[in-house]
């Protein structure tokens, strides 16, 4: 069937600020839905309240509604536009829970809005812990023993009927919140409490254990015709008992016999068909208990999840894409596969090499946290490694995590003490991986190790193998390390640094050694078909073959002049979505000047690991020795450094020492900004006030500095992202343990002392800058007091209460420091302002957090403007600026506390939150800014 002809109009649900169980991987889909409507000639409504998108860009919707995810501004929207359908699936739960109160109110009736891409019924049947559970057993599909509990006494009679262990899940909630194992009856009441609560109908399923059986997933479409097709498959090397977005995940399943994946197949199949008949994706869940093959279906998702995004990196399959076709009519058979460009989307992926996702945890950002994994999802971000082999993908994801680990293993940081190895694999947390890993180092049996873990013995020796190639290399120095052993490290995914260790050797000389070798990598592509037809999308993964007369690169180097543009990797809190929107933002500004774009990026949630942005896609780890062997095939004019965050810019050091040219401000500037004492001086010399500070590397050099300095002190690292490690002392013992800390923490940084001025009001400028003239884009007065990171305070745009004096200095500061640094590009300028005085705290040459909101809010494309000025192709004086300033933008910072129980919301100098909204005022009377504003200190610590 072609395209439903009644629809012209759609309106977009976003899924809100990023929170832990929901990150920038509905951006994506988002993203890619609205483009793929307006492909159709659709006129395409969005409204999500996070500014930090691509998603709410006005390049992705003809109309972009930065307006809180709430019934009342769906109205105000409705009654503003003629809409003829909804589509809820791109937006997570949130958009999912918010598209049935809509229904439940009448309001998608009233307006005559169809709802596409999945039913109401279908939503409540999924949601509904008791409506799934029955909704099965009609079906004949198996599900766990258990049933619904709508109050406590209810709940403790279903666990008196079980028996123990067995497990608590709320419904309708997103990230297992509220939910967990139980397995005693003295743990049971606080559990059934916590889920009630947890759950917006206060309402949980209470069913056995089946903790340590296997877990997989199948990613499926199905258009109105009832045509499927099944993405791909995806086993959690984490057995049932971790949150599948806190699991190893590993695609395609590698441990599935295919007589268990066809039941599997026709189980999925059955369950779309039996909770509706809406075209669509749908995720499914199911456990294998590993002693008969016996399999149970956990949940059914009936949205794009993060598992779809997944699954859409790892075959490049667009499943949003054509999701959203087929919601307006399409069937698959009408519609070609965007990878190939000739092919039917109608087609069942084939892949011929392994992903292995891995998540990104932040405990370190809430001290005092449970850090044991379980029902209750807690990862903020995750990375993707694609190899050849199983051992090669995973090592690259481990390369990609940005954990100071050149790898799994290899690099001297191993864990010996026999009970603390033990005790982690029998309870998982971040770094069990790696402890499983030490296991094997240090001698444990293999049948003790999947004893205490329970996962697959396929698993288990593979990572054994590990083991063996590295005694087999410790036995030789590099000058005699044999070709077969060097090819096979390489294709197991070793890094050159992880070898250097191996033979008591550097880095650059284990590169050097095996270029001499002829073992060199190349590059495949991810073509959604393993090879059987023509890509015409360049997605690349690197990898090392076996033959090297015949190296079989896949990636063509053109003899365009071409920019590399290096991403932010996994989201963590301090480095999140924001440095995503401003890649994408620096390449497709890059490709208007005329330049080839080369992306590099490991994280499989983002927009700008979507092969359609950039001209060349290298889903690689923003890892060194990658990158530089991309660089090193592709000859760019140069790097773009400023947008990926701190993990970008610590790129910059080597690849000037090696003389590959930055695009934009350059790294003696970039590196100013990091160097304390080099900052000051030119400070001092443009005569613009700042803290009294000092450099130490010793906690007896800190507190004689003290003494001079006088307390409170402000205590942080240098070369880091979202306050990491920053503190505010009040005494010497204070800041002895704080500074001791940050030695073990981060061994050989230097370490800054600032007299921090209490009292002091925050406030922050971003310029844009071609070296000799500057433009401030916006200034941004925080909330809260001086004190609370930037990231982690409201903040008003423009300032609602600095003097016009105040705002005058800012605004000259900014300018004097942009321009002495010969900035070319973005530039951040953080101030405290007590007594009249604007004191300049800290500049970054680079994109910064609150570059998207001032684009948002202003609605103009402050990033490609920059990118421009980088790459040298125009002046500030060129540009016509016009922001569209009325009232006041307010910054919302976004927690996800409700995932750490133990933890009070105490805010101070180290990031915590993990996204942000945004609410437009039109007076500073208004109720919510009032608000605000009383509670400003509510939070503050140290």
């Amino acid at each position: 069937m072609p395209k439903n002809p009644k629809i012209n109009s759609i309106l977009i649900i976003g899924s809100g600020p990023i929170v832990i169980g929901q990150a920038c991987e509905f951006d994506y889909a988002g993203s890619q839905a609205a483009r793929s409507l307006r492909e159709e000639g659709i006129e395409v409504i969005l409204i999500n309240s996070n500014p930090a998108t691509i998603m709410t860009d006005p390049m992705n919707a003809d109309h972009v509604y930065l307006r809180p995810l709430e019934k009342k501004y769906i109205i105000e929207i409705l009654e503003k536009h003629k809409v003829d359908a909804v589509l809820p699936t791109m937006g997570g739960q949130t958009a999912l829970n918010l598209a049935i109160d809509c229904d439940q109110a009448g309001i998608w009736k009233k307006y005559g809005v169809e709802i596409i891409g999945v039913d109401i019924k279908a939503i409540e049947t999924t949601e509904d812990r008791e409506k799934f559970r029955m909704k099965m057993i009609e079906l004949g599909i198996n599900v766990c023993r258990g049933r619904t509990a709508r109050s406590f006494l209810e709940g403790k009679e279903i666990a008196q009927e079980i028996g123990f262990p067995l497990v608590i899940r709320p419904s309708y909630t997103l990230g297992g919140s509220g939910g967990g194992f139980v397995d005693k009856p003295e743990n049971f009441d606080k559990a059934l409490t916590h889920g009630l609560h947890a759950s917006p109908v206060h309402e949980v399923l209470v069913e056995q254990s089946v903790m340590g059986w296997k877990e997989y997933e199948l990613e499926l479409l199905r258009d109105g015709n009832g045509n499927f097709i099944i993405i791909c498959s995806i086993e959690n090397f984490d057995p049932m008992g971790v949150h599948t977005g806190d699991s190893i995940t590993v695609a395609p399943a590698m441990t599935l016999p295919d007589t268990l994946y066809q039941q599997m197949r026709d189980l999925a199949i059955r369950m779309m068909n039996g909770i509706g008949q809406f075209a669509g994706g749908c995720n499914v869940q199911f456990s294998v208990n590993p002693e008969n093959d016996y399999i149970i279906a956990i949940e059914i998702n009936p949205r794009v999840s993060r598992s779809s995004a997944l699954a859409s990196k790892a075959t490049g399959y667009p499943i949003a894409k054509i999701a959203a076709k087929m919601a307006i009519g399409y069937n698959l058979d009408e519609l070609i596969n965007p990878i190939t460009g000739s092919t039917s989307a109608f087609f069942e992926p084939t892949i011929d090499y392994v992903i292995v996702k891995v998540p990104r945890w932040n405990f370190d950002k809430f001290p005092g946290s449970d850090r044991s994994l379980g029902l209750q999802m807690k990862s903020v971000g995750e990375a993707m490694g694609i190899g050849r082999n199983f051992q090669e993908a995973l090592q690259k994801a481990c390369q990609s995590l940005e954990i100071r680990r050149n790898g799994l293993g290899a690099d001297g940081r191993e864990l010996h003490d026999q009970e603390s190895i033990k005790h982690s694999l029998a309870h998982p947390s971040w770094d069990r991986l790696f402890h499983i890993y030490d296991a094997f180092k240090i001698g444990l049996s293999f049948k003790t190790i999947q004893d205490l873990t329970k996962i697959d013995a396929w698993f288990l020796r593979q990572i054994e193998e590990l083991i063996e190639l590295e005694k087999q290399i410790e036995e030789y120095d590099l000058t005699d390390l044999p070709y077969d052993l060097m090819l096979a490290a390489k294709q197991k995914g070793y890094a050159d640094r992880q070898i250097a260790h191996l033979v008591g050797s550097k880095e650059s000389k284990v590169y050097k050694r095996r270029n001499e070798m002829g073992i060199k990598r190349v590059y495949k592509c991810v073509d959604t078909c393993a090879a059987e037809f023509e890509a015409k999308t360049p997605y690349y993964y690197s990898t090392f073959n076996t033959s090297q007369d015949k190296p079989d690169n896949e990636s063509i180097v053109s003899d365009k002049k071409k920019v590399v543009v290096l991403g932010s990797g996994p989201n963590r809190i301090g480095q999140g979505i924001e440095f995503d929107y401003s890649c994408v933002h620096g390449v497709l500004a890059a490709r208007e000047c005329g330049y080839e774009t080369i992306m590099i990026n490991c994280n499989p949630e983002t927009v700008s690991t979507d092969p359609d942005i950039s001209d060349k896609l290298y889903f690689e780890p923003v890892f060194w020795e990658h990158v530089y062997d991309i660089i090193q095939h592709e000859k760019p004019e140069g790097v773009i450094v400023q947008l990926g965050g701190q993990t970008a810019l610590k790129m910059a050091e080597k690849l000037d020492k090696l003389g590959i040219k930055i695009i934009g401000t350059s790294y003696h500037s970039l590196d100013w900004a990091e160097d304390r004492g080099r900052f000051s001086a030119l400070l001092r010399d443009l005569n613009i006030p700042y803290p009294n500070f000092g450099t130490v590397r010793t906690s007896d050099a800190a507190v004689a500095l003290s003494r001079n300095l006088g307390f409170p002190l402000l205590v942080r690292p240098s070369y880091v992202l979202g306050g990491q490690s920053m503190k505010i002392v009040i005494n010497e013992k204070e800041l002895e343990q704080h500074v001791v800390k940050i030695l073990h923490d981060i061994p050989d940084n230097n370490i800054l002392l600032d007299h921090f001025l209490e009292g002091a009001i925050e406030a922050e400028a971003d310029a844009i800058c071609d070296g000799e003239d500057a433009y401030i884009i916006g200034i941004m007065e925080h909330i809260e007091p001086a004190g609370i990171h930037s990231g982690d305070s409201h903040a008003a745009l423009p300032p609602f209460d600095l003097s016009a004096d105040e705002i005058r200095q800012i605004e000259e500061h900014t300018r004097k420091i942009a321009l002495a640094m010969e900035v070319k590009g973005l530039i951040n300028v953080q101030f405290a302002i007590k007594n009249g005085v604007v004191y300049v705290i800290e500049a970054n040459p680079r994109a910064s957090r609150t570059v998207p909101f001032i684009c948002k809010a202003y609605q103009e494309p402050y990033v490609n403007y920059a990118t421009k000025l980088m790459l040298g192709e125009k002046k500030v004086k060129d540009f016509n600026f016009n922001p569209h300033k009325n009232g006041w933008a307010i910054k919302i910072p976004v927690f996800s506390f409700n995932k750490f129980p133990n933890v009070n919301k105490e805010l101070g100098p180290e990031m915590k939150s993990t996204g942000e909204g945004i609410f437009f005022i039109e007076n500073l009377q208004d109720d919510f800014f009032r608000k605000v504003y009383s509670e400003r200190n509510m939070y503050m610590s140290r």
